[in-house]
């Protein structure tokens, strides 16, 4: 009988323990969206404005739903909404003679951005030719605690075309007891015809934006804004009956020959609404969106 002898045991653990590399700064998957509606006209007495192309990407969606008279458009965000990093772009063309109303499904939430990231962004593209009319009525957005949004709106007419456009913002919601000590909001609006600038607003709001808009001067405690503007050869017409219609919270003038620009504060959300919806009744002809009823 033989004996093996054995050999030393191998350790198989290294003998010294390589540095490791620092591990890289965890990435968040980013909200991307797009949807571009173009609408064609038919150029005849009594034609039809129809959809002429839709394209959609991402988180970006619009539907056309079935209604009485000119098409209806609601934009949506599948997203549920922005923070920071994310893009959202929305894109309407009306061709010359066309007709169409704009909306979106709900209101648009600008939600808590992680410190250091950049602002979402939501950009909207409008363009109305020779004779076109074209209202975007979207809902609100809200803005909430630590909330970072960059926003557009670009509207480019030809000739004798026509358009309304409403943007509503809340900041936080006032039954929820919200406050927003801090957030961002950088908003721009647009408006040239014939390549011509006629309209240009900016608006930034940020830090502590509830104090701020609890100053007598500024707010005086509002927590809902909007600005409304209405392109049109008629637009005087309706100036100093609108002005009758305002509560001592809103304001409205004509800046220019054909446009007129209101701009409205409100505690909340729903007496911003009871504010616009009788002015943009009477400014759209009665043919707002059914998403904009209370």
């Amino acid at each position: 009988m033989t004996t093996r002898e054995r050999g030393p045991m191998l350790d198989q653990r290294p003998s010294s323990t390589p540095s490791r590399a620092p591990a890289a700064e965890a990435t968040h998957q980013r909200a991307r969206g797009a949807a571009h509606v173009a609408l064609s006209h038919a150029a005849r007495p009594g034609g039809a404005t129809r959809l002429a192309r839709l394209r959609q990407e991402g988180c970006g969606k619009a539907m056309l739903p079935r209604v009485a008279g000119d098409p209806e458009i609601v934009f949506l965000n599948t997203s549920g909404g922005l923070t920071g990093g994310d893009r959202l772009d929305y894109r309407l063309d009306v061709a010359a003679g066309g007709r169409a109303v704009a909306t979106t499904q709900t209101a648009e939430r600008a939600y808590a951005a992680t410190p250091g990231a950049t602002p979402a962004r939501l950009d909207v593209t409008l363009s109305a030719g020779a004779g076109a009319e074209l209202h975007w009525l979207p809902q609100e957005t809200i803005l909430f605690q630590n909330g970072s949004l960059r926003r557009s709106l670009t509207l480019d007419m030809t000739g004798e075309g026509r358009a309304l456009i409403v943007e509503p913002v809340l900041i936080g919601r006032l039954a929820m007891g919200e406050i927003v000590s801090n957030a961002h909001l950088t908003d721009s609006l647009t408006i040239k015809r014939d390549g011509e600038l006629i309209f240009k607003d900016a608006t930034h709001l940020g830090g502590n934006i509830s104090a701020t808009l609890d100053k007598p001067a500024i707010g005086n405690g509002a927590r809902a804004m909007a600005l409304v503007v209405f392109a049109a050869p008629e637009a005087e017409a309706h100036l100093d009956l609108i002005r009758a219609m305002l509560p001592p919270t809103a304001g409205v003038s004509l800046v220019q020959d054909g446009l007129l620009v209101l701009r409205a504060l409100a505690p909340d959300g729903f007496e911003l609404r009871r504010t616009l919806i009788p002015i943009l009744d009477r400014l759209s002809g009665d043919t707002l969106p059914r998403s904009w009823r209370l």
